[in-house]
């Protein structure tokens, strides 16, 4: 693709890896047949070509965004499935992070969508709040006929029951059982730990069981991915440093740390992304890189230690739909690897009909395009019901919850039956 910025556009670093990554398109539209909002619009400017013609155009203008502009790009889940198709190597990821910082910067959004948008980045990465909030939702249910249309999607999201903290999710260090392997830290994250706490304390038994010690960091919190994708590039970038800075000192009052493990792709995808998100902050760069080199998701840590013998064989012929989350084959390039663990434990295992779409949650995504999310949700749900499968296993929260919402199957975490088979409790919701 030929680009055409002005010498002084190009004295900006941010408009050099723009334009770098803009020159490597060469229009040939691979993207388009695995891009879930093209699938579902059939629009050239809801596929990631149509997508990257509209970021190059408002970059060399140099103008604020416009409204329609805003409105297709806003469209793209970063499912980042495009990334997976092209031959060219386009990095859409850090091209759609360029644009997102640039509308959060110089576009004027409509009120009620500021607000709105402000109210997820400040509700969601701070369990506490979130906490309160998801009870005021469940409060406000009966009224929801009465609210707007996002605000509406958001109380009809909020679960039926709402789970105490876990106290394992609080600053501790456990560990090892028996020859201590490796010593972890894992990252306990933020609407995970209040929408399903159990993932957490299945992913700490797991570890210590396969000779892990594992710290749960004082200070740790929001990976930084939710404003990170909304372009609130200030606040991604304070939790990432934030983060940062409690393994460090975890690793110093402690010993080394050999892994940051995070159970929730999102999360990871994001982590394993910190050296380029800070690299031009001189102080925290080389930090930031040790970090992302050292992020491994569990299915990652499990498979290097090797699986423990099956404790508790699943049910004869039990069958389990692995849903890969976009986060996790497409950002992190995981594939088998989780689908190999579950078939050691014994589960007899299957993948979905258009398992390279997204099932439509992508962090805030069911919330702001709520009915295209509906779709994808509803498309993935039945497509993982046609496996004909007993259960669904994932390792993403937001998938979790998104299948589990349009679906009717349990829907459970990869750790939790990992958990399970190797000696701990059976997951909830497989009574």
């Amino acid at each position: 693709m030929q680009t055409h910025f002005t010498k002084t556009q190009l004295e900006s670093s941010t408009i050099i890896e723009a334009d770098s990554i803009l020159r490597r398109c060469v229009h040939c539209g691979f993207c388009t047949a695995t891009c879930p909002t093209y699938i579902l619009l059939g629009d050239e400017l809801d596929s990631p070509r149509g997508r990257i013609f509209l970021i190059r155009d408002m970059l060399e203008s140099d103008a604020p965004p416009k409204p329609d502009v805003i409105k297709h790009l806003d469209r793209c889940l970063t499912c980042l499935s495009c990334t997976t198709t092209c031959p060219s190597g386009v990095d859409y990821m850090h091209l759609i992070d360029i644009a997102r910082g640039v509308i959060e910067q110089r576009a004027t959004r409509p009120i009620f969508e500021r607000w709105f948008r402000s109210l997820l980045a400040i509700l969601i990465p701070r369990p506490g709040l979130f906490r309160l909030a998801l009870t005021g939702a469940w409060l406000a249910r009966p009224f929801k006929g009465f609210m707007p249309g996002k605000l509406k999607t958001m109380v009809s999201l909020a679960p039926e029951t709402i789970k105490p903290a876990s106290p394992m999710d609080r600053p501790h260090v456990f560990k090892a059982e028996g020859e201590k392997r490796m010593r972890v830290t894992l990252m306990t994250g933020c609407a995970q730990k209040v929408l399903r706490p159990s993932i957490n304390e299945s992913t700490i038994r797991l570890l210590t069981r396969h000779g892990c010690e594992v710290v749960i960091a004082k200070d740790a919190g929001c990976c930084g991915a939710l404003e990170h994708h909304m372009g609130k590039l200030e606040g991604s970038h304070g939790a990432a440093k934030r983060n940062i800075a409690a393994w460090e000192a975890a690793e110093k009052s402690g010993g080394a740390i050999d892994a940051v493990v995070i159970n929730a792709s999102g999360c990871g995808t994001t982590l394993k992304d910190y050296g380029h998100m800070l690299k031009g902050d001189p102080v925290w760069a080389e930090r930031a890189a040790t970090i992302a080199e050292r992020s491994k998701d569990i299915t990652e840590i499990i498979a290097k230690l090797g699986l423990n013998p099956v404790e508790h064989p699943p049910a004869k012929d039990m069958k389990v739909a692995y849903h890969s989350a976009c986060s996790m084959q497409h950002g992190q390039k995981i594939t088998q690897g989780p689908k190999t663990l579950l078939e050691l434990a014994g589960f007899e295992v299957s993948s979905p009909a258009e398992g390279h779409l997204c099932c439509g949650s992508a962090g805030t995504y069911n919330m702001t395009q709520p009915e295209l999310a509906t779709q994808l949700g509803e498309r993935k749900a039945g497509n993982l019901k046609n496996t004909g499968a007993d259960i669904v296993s994932t390792g993403n929260i937001g998938c979790l919850m998104q299948i589990g919402n349009h679906g009717d199957m349990p829907v459970v975490h990869t750790a939790e039956l990992l958990d399970w088979a190797t000696g701990g409790p059976k997951p909830d919701g497989l009574e």
